[in-house]
């Protein structure tokens, strides 16, 4: 458990996270603190503030801090993060937290201590340079490409704000039943929210008596426990772990809450969760289809559209608000079913956030029952064999650890006075059973709903884990990644499965009245907010009135490579205008999605005043990458779309060079962006969550510097557009 920081020192009990020569991995409990930029680490809680550190590292702005998510290590379960240096590909520490708190506080100290290393990023980018990272004898792991990633925790660096877009709400009240206010998603013609579809997008809002942690590991569990709570749910299994972020489950219902004569249900769901800065949790769900796990007899395969979570800390996070949403379709045979009864049960549904509620209040209350069991007290029955096995194991484990320690005393002589990353990582190996990787995780027996873990060699090619940034909710992946990659379909995949494969596109074409698909045009300045004039003193942001520079074109594109520095090339409209000696100055933001086929989406800018006249604009295409990746900011907005999409970009300004890789080129009349989507595992793990949906969005960004003194503000947006409805099959095959 990690001690909140006090006065920029931060400390806590954390579990460094090692993988032996085969890529399984253990974990070694350690006491961590943090101070002055320095990250110390102990065997023991020091005594005293003399006493020396086993091993200590210095974090400064070269420090990357990334995301994991959960893990279950040895039976054990871990909120991972971790370190590492982008100029020694070779330097990087994984940690656990016990707590999904616990590794929030932790990473959000960290990047403070990056930040309060270089306070003007411009002048002191390099205050510690790469001769000071020390190689490492502990680094067996390989990467194949250097990655800059940032976890999602990082996103706002002290934004008071919990969105950055002025937009109305869709969603109209239109009852309340058992304690909670139902709410329905209106359509735009529909501003009343008199019109139901056959399908409704439904949310029930509630107030619990919990925090959003304990919240969020309830309704996370598939265990026993849930009998407590949630009257529809009989059994779930995971399927498939996708990442620490994301799993595919397989979840049946009891079919006594439903009609009489209805035959029982059950969901092939991919679930995501994520945990924002203000201490929000998101748990956002939608049916796929996946060889694993088929259709079964006895069970009719209901479609979540899309649903979910979201848990909101209140009243200094002893409670939470909870917003429960389900758009389902039922697969009812008979048509004049379909609207009334699937409405119906799906607002029975939604009534298991009264029925959680009634819980926490209980536990709150100290009630007893004879229902309730902490999921810390529960007893997993298991078959004698592997009790066994598990007696056998454990009693190995502990003699590697005597003998790990013994190497560590050992290696702690000549390795305490290492400064590099690597240098905390205790010096020792651990063997275990090899898990099979290709079983369905049942959760009968198993609490907690963890699941046991993959092994992955750390960290070839998931090292780097943030959320999703949201620049990468813009790009989808398409159809042959998705197949090719992940193992499962969506079902808005199944329709347009031939079309993708045969189809071909054109160039993206500019509709100001956005009445056409697969086209762009600018968006409103004034739907976002910026930091204001007096930002530091009031921390208020303001709406935007314009942009200083005028958006010329996109290009929509597809290649089997990456196309970079577009920019320089001969045919485009940069080299037109520099062929005939203009004065104009172009800012490209190339958004890239890889896979089997590289997708990219390119939006041209350009600068009718010298660029002189700009000082912060100026610094930021003559400045170095590190200056330009900690003041490059987006501002997502989804204006039309499915409540999941919406839930998943999110409405806040995020620094991208600080959430994926970026790429400067810097020519006469030109700098270009180039954003790797690809970058992260998670990234691209919520980009399939939201995959099938491109082409029913209408998506919105604006670009800004950040203003990072009281000189630089108030801000002024760079540039905004407005993408509708963009089409796989329309882009431009180069």
């Amino acid at each position: 458990m990690g001690v909140p920081p006090n006065d920029g020192k931060m400390e806590g009990w954390l579990f460094i996270i090692r993988s032996h020569r085969f890529g399984l991995q253990f974990s070694r409990r350690r006491y961590f603190i943090l101070q002055e930029n320095y990250l110390r680490c102990y065997k023991t809680m020091p005594i005293s503030q003399e006493e020396e550190p086993l091993r200590s590292a210095k974090i400064d702005s070269y420090i990357r801090i990334t995301d994991n998510g959960r893990e279950s290590i040895n039976r054990k379960v871990f909120f991972i993060f971790a370190l590492y240096n982008i100029l020694n590909e070779n330097d990087h520490l994984k940690l656990g937290a016990s707590g999904s708190e616990d590794a929030g506080r932790w990473i959000r100290s960290l990047q403070n201590a990056v930040l309060k290393e270089c306070p003007n990023p411009e002048k002191e980018f390099m205050s510690f340079s790469k001769k000071n990272w020390l190689p490492s004898r502990f680094g067996s792991a390989k990467r194949a490409h250097r990655q800059r990633s940032i976890d999602y925790y990082s996103f706002l660096h002290n934004e008071a704000v919990t969105s950055d877009v002025i937009a109305p709400s869709p969603w109209k009240i239109f009852g309340c039943q058992n304690g909670l206010r139902l709410f329905k998603e209106a359509k735009d013609w529909d501003s009343r929210g008199r019109h139901w579809d056959d399908h409704p997008a439904i949310m029930a809002v509630g107030v619990l008596n919990g925090t959003p942690e304990a919240i969020f590991h309830t309704l996370m569990s598939l265990g026993a426990s849930r009998s407590e709570w949630d009257f529809c749910f009989y059994r779930g299994s995971v399927v498939e772990h996708l990442d620490g972020h994301t799993d595919i489950l397989h979840a049946k219902l009891y079919s006594n809450w439903l009609p009489w004569g209805m035959m029982r249900r059950d969901f092939l769901l991919r679930r995501y969760w994520r945990r924002e800065e203000d201490g929000t949790y998101v748990i956002l769900y939608h049916s796929v289809i996946h060889k694993k796990c088929p259709p079964q007899n006895g069970y009719v395969r209901a479609c979540l559209k899309s649903g979910g979570y979201v848990i909101t800390p209140v009243n200094k996070g002893r409670e939470s608000l909870v917003k429960h949403m389900l758009a389902v379709n039922w697969k009812f045979w008979k048509v004049y079913l379909r609207q009334p009864s699937g409405r119906s049960i799906t607002i029975r549904m939604l009534e298991r956030l009264a029925a959680l509620r009634e819980m926490f209040q209980a536990k709150a209350g100290n009630y007893p029952s004879d229902f309730s069991s902490a999921d810390s007290e529960v007893k997993i029955m298991l078959p004698q064999d592997e009790v066994e096995d598990i007696k056998s194991e454990d009693k190995s484990q502990q003699k590697f650890e005597l003998n790990a320690d013994l190497e560590e005393d050992e290696a702690e002589k000549t390795t305490s006075g290492r400064r590099s990353l690597m240098s905390l990582n205790d010096a020792s190996d651990e063997f275990f059973d090899v898990p099979d990787s290709g079983e369905v995780i049942a959760f009968d027996h198993l609490e907690n709903g963890w699941f046991p873990e993959v092994s992955q060699e750390w960290p070839a090619s998931n090292m780097s884990q943030p959320r999703l940034s949201s620049a990468a909710v813009f790009v989808k992946k398409l159809h042959d990644l998705a197949v090719q990659k992940k193992g499962y379909m969506d079902f808005q995949e199944l329709a347009k499965e031939e079309n993708v494969v045969t189809s071909f596109g054109n160039t993206l074409q500019k509709d100001s009245a956005c009445s056409l698909p697969c086209s762009w045009a600018t968006a409103d300045p004034t739907t976002f907010l910026i930091r204001g004039e007096n930002y530091f003193k009031d921390n208020l942001k303001i709406k935007a009135t314009g942009t200083l520079m005028q958006m010329v074109g996109a290009d929509w594109l597809r290649s089997d490579h990456r196309e970079d520095d577009l920019g320089s090339r001969a045919e485009s409209i940069v080299q037109k205008f520099a062929a005939q000696g203009r004065p104009e100055f172009f800012f490209i933001v190339n958004i890239q999605v890889p896979g089997v086929t590289q997708h990219t989406l390119a939006l041209y800018y350009m600068l009718k005043t010298p660029l002189e006249e700009t000082p912060l604009l100026h610094s930021f295409v003559n400045g170095d990458d590190a200056f330009r990746n900690s003041r490059f900011k987006l501002i997502p907005y989804i204006s039309k779309g499915s409540w999941i999409v919406k839930q998943s970009v999110g409405k806040k300004a995020c620094l991208v060079g600080q959430a994926l890789e970026m790429n400067y080129f810097r020519g006469k009349n030109y700098l270009e962006l180039d954003i790797d989507v690809g970058s992260s595992t998670v990234a691209r793990g919520v980009v399939s969550l939201v995959l099938g949906y491109l082409n029913h969005l209408v998506i919105e960004m604006a670009f800004v510097i950040q203003g990072n003194t009281e000189e630089e503000l108030p801000e002024v947006l760079l540039g905004t557009c407005r993408l509708n409805n963009l089409d796989a099959s329309k882009s431009v095959l180069v």
